[in-house]
């Protein structure tokens, strides 16, 4: 077993090698292959402007927080939050803390203040154990906060971004999305490896006024 582990490992590291959003990561100075996920579909649906304030949720190690921080610039504000830590990107305040816990989104909304947030995006994902019952509950679940999250700060006509394993209580979250914002776009970029079941939800036109407290 843990020589079929290892094989599988190796097979796994070598196509990471040859990928060419990977490749291109560490040409263009981006933390993660993920920031590719993020320019295409803030080229698709001009996500980000001058002045923003943006959240980034689950942004370790900040390949997400690297392209919003550019787009916003200059005037804007980004607030990142992760479980693991991040280092420093200039521009980006950083809170260590688990979204889960009321604490971590207590210090979040407290570092945004009074200030309605204009974009949130989550490419937030559980610690996978390779039991779909299992990872499946658990990412839909992390959605869901984002999801509720959005809702409390975004401004009217805000836009959420978040990626969505796809499968049991993925379509009736997407029914509530809908609820909430007048559109909500599913797309697989070009950057997400196919073999996976994630999917980005782009949602704009949010309904909401609740008072952000």
């Amino acid at each position: 077993m843990a020589k079929a582990k290892n094989s599988s490992s190796r097979r796994w590291l070598r196509q990471h090698e040859r990928d060419p959003y990977v490749q291109a990561s560490r040409r263009e100075g981006y933390r993660s292959r993920a920031s590719y996920k993020l320019l295409e579909l803030d080229r698709a649906y001009r996500l980000f402007r001058p002045g923003q304030t943006v959240v980034d949720l689950g942004a370790a190690p900040g390949g997400w927080s690297q392209v919003a921080v550019q787009k916003i610039a200059p005037g804007g504000r980004l607030f990142a939050c992760d479980l693991l830590p991040m280092a420093d990107i200039p521009g980006v305040t950083f809170l260590q803390g688990d979204f889960t816990e009321t604490e971590a989104l207590s210090v979040l909304l407290d570092a945004l203040g009074d200030a309605r947030v204009d974009v949130v995006i989550s490419d937030m994902a559980p610690n996978m154990s390779g039991m779909r019952g299992v990872d499946q509950p658990r990412a839909i679940y992390l959605v869901e906060l984002a999801l509720e999250f959005a809702a409390r700060v975004l401004k009217p006509g805000g836009i959420f971004v978040a990626k969505v394993f796809q499968g049991e209580g993925s379509d009736q979250l997407l029914g509530v999305a809908r609820k909430q914002f007048t559109r909500v776009l599913v797309r697989k970029p070009d950057a997400s490896r196919q073999e996976s079941r994630e999917v980005y939800w782009v949602a704009s036109g949010h309904r909401a006024t609740t008072p952000l407290e």
